[in-house]
């Protein structure tokens, strides 16, 4: 039995199956899972858990490059921006549009989808 860190088996394979450059989302209870990438539901009820909870957990096991959000979240989300920039410290915090976003989550290793009910919370995990 593991004893610690992330024990979502699906989730927990995604980390140690990735490689350099690869890619996976992180989306609050709305965004349009694309049909193709493999979908890890970890969405329990509003707010459990949310994008940044299951974030904190990805940087506690797993070399991330960059993160990716939607420039909307700057406008609509500010304090989660904040939040953010708080969790990755040195992580860069790249901006596209959420029409981009959505683009390229339909390339993506992955969507890891969780309560979240934050505006424009969803983001892109760029493996380091």
């Amino acid at each position: 039995m593991k004893r610690g860190g992330i024990l979502n088996p699906d989730l927990a394979h995604l980390l140690a199956s990735s490689g350099h450059t690869d890619f996976f989302t992180v989306c609050d209870r709305g965004f349009p899972v694309p049909t193709g990438p493999e979908r890890i539901d970890l969405a329990l009820v509003d707010d459990l858990p949310t994008v940044l909870d299951v974030l904190r957990a990805v940087l506690t096991e797993f070399g991330v490059d960059r993160v990716l959000v939607a420039q909307e979240m700057h406008e609509v989300s500010p304090e989660r921006v904040a939040e953010l920039r708080a969790l990755l410290g040195d992580v860069p915090l790249e901006a596209v549009s959420h029409l981009e976003l959505k683009r390229l989550s339909h390339a993506a290793r992955a969507t890891v989808r969780t309560g979240d009910t934050c505006a424009y919370g969803n983001l892109i995990v760029v493996s380091g």
